[in-house]
């Protein structure tokens, strides 16, 4: 099944122009396969569309604004670090968020939200049915309407909120990979977009990376280029550009994960310096949905060599992927007659913690970084955040 995920995988990330000289006959003997099965999968989402269009499917509002974060393709564009930094936002504002994931994969990314926001006003709920799942917590913890005039005094506030009353209160919800979870109202669509392979070969899943057609641009309130430091201007001005052509005024943003510190697997507490690994042998290790941007970050901070093993999203890592870890490793060693790191995301220690531990005597380091907003053509940090507030300020609930 692994071989057959990177397979799917390298066609979808294949330009079009580019696949008889790139890929294999076996890559090409699938496409027939995957096109019939992308046509028929174009066909439902556009009927599913049409029929909550025609209220013959329901969408259910909650009592509290509901902020989405999510994407047009899969994996790699930023969704989780992105619905931290919104509920830092809220959490520092003093409107308590509850956060609604699927609990996807081994709820590695639940898990790491939870390891996050542990100390703040943030709730994680976690399961596939979120309107259910936000109701129970709304019943539990209770909510806050943002037009009294507690919220509405927090939401004009530049300042963060230390302590303060109704905190247990629920006062706006961020739906995590929510952009094609249509049964549930949201009143700001904020759509993550990964600069370094944005569209794949533009086709709809699973020939292609697309959950939707690019004109579902269009639903976005927001739009967030990700990984936007590690491509070239022009590309950056490319992609821009095709954003434009979907929907002309939209707010876009652009961001980078900014690598922070190393953690030693067994000890979260500890903060190891990046510059530990300049100079070593370093192997990758990753079941995450877009690894290049992981390996180049890890380049830039002066490994002599950087290897690699590219596991599919969310792969739950088992003893026999240990053991061809550590045949890797031990053939790093012997060849270069030093012994090797190993390097892994957050999300693939909080999905496998106890496995990862069976990698010893090998160092396995964590690697931490946040979410950063950077300053281009106008759009800075406080220009996104002022523009979460008004929308949250504008909520029509009574």
């Amino acid at each position: 099944m692994e071989k057959l995920r990177k397979a799917v995988n390298k066609i979808a990330y294949t330009p079009l122009s580019q696949r008889f000289s790139t890929l294999s006959p076996v890559h090409l003997s699938l496409i027939p396969l995957l096109s019939l099965a992308s046509y028929l999968y174009g066909f439902a989402i556009s009927l599913r569309h049409r029929l909550y269009h025609l209220n013959l499917l329901s969408v259910h509002r909650l009592p509290v604004p509901v902020i989405s974060v999510g994407n047009l393709t899969w994996g790699g564009n930023g969704k989780t670090p992105m619905v931290e930094f919104v509920a830092r936002l809220l959490a520092d504002t003093g409107i308590p968020p509850l956060i609604l994931t699927r609990g996807y994969g081994g709820a590695d990314e639940a898990k790491m939200l939870q390891r996050h926001l542990r100390g703040t006003y943030a709730k994680i709920g976690v399961g596939a049915n979120r309107a259910a799942t936000a109701h129970s917590f709304l019943e539990q913890y209770g909510y806050m309407n943002l037009r009294s005039t507690t919220c509405s005094e927090r939401l004009l506030s530049h300042e963060k909120v230390k302590n303060h009353s109704n905190s247990g209160h629920i006062c706006a919800a961020i739906l995590d990979d929510g952009m094609q979870h249509l049964s549930l109202w949201r009143d700001l669509e904020i759509i993550m977009v990964n600069a370094m392979m944005p569209w794949g070969n533009g086709q709809l899943l699973p020939l292609g990376p697309l959950r939707e057609p690019l004109t579902a641009l269009n639903r976005a309130d927001i739009i967030v280029i990700h990984h936007a430091d590690l491509v070239a201007k022009h590309d950056i001005e490319a992609l821009e550009s095709t954003i434009r052509e979907v929907e002309k005024v939209l707010p876009v943003f652009f961001t980078k994960m900014a690598p922070s510190h190393f953690l030693k697997v067994g000890n979260t507490s500890s903060r190891i310096p990046l510059k530990l690994v300049t100079n070593k042998i370093v192997l990758c290790v990753s079941g995450i949905g877009f690894p290049d941007s992981f390996i180049q970050r890890i380049e830039k901070m002066g490994p002599t060599i950087v290897d690699r093993l590219d596991f599919s999203d969310h792969h739950l890592f088992q003893l026999e992927d240990i053991d061809m870890i550590r045949a890797r490793l031990e053939e790093l060693e012997s060849k270069f007659a030093a012994k090797p790191v190993v390097i892994v995301t957050e999300k693939d220690y909080d999905r496998a913690p106890d496995v990862l531990e069976n990698l010893k005597p090998f160092d396995i380091l964590v690697l931490c970084c946040n979410l950063q907003i950077l300053a281009h053509k106008g759009s800075t940090e406080d220009s996104f955040k002022m523009i979460i507030k008004q929308h949250l300020r504008q909520d029509d609930r009574v």
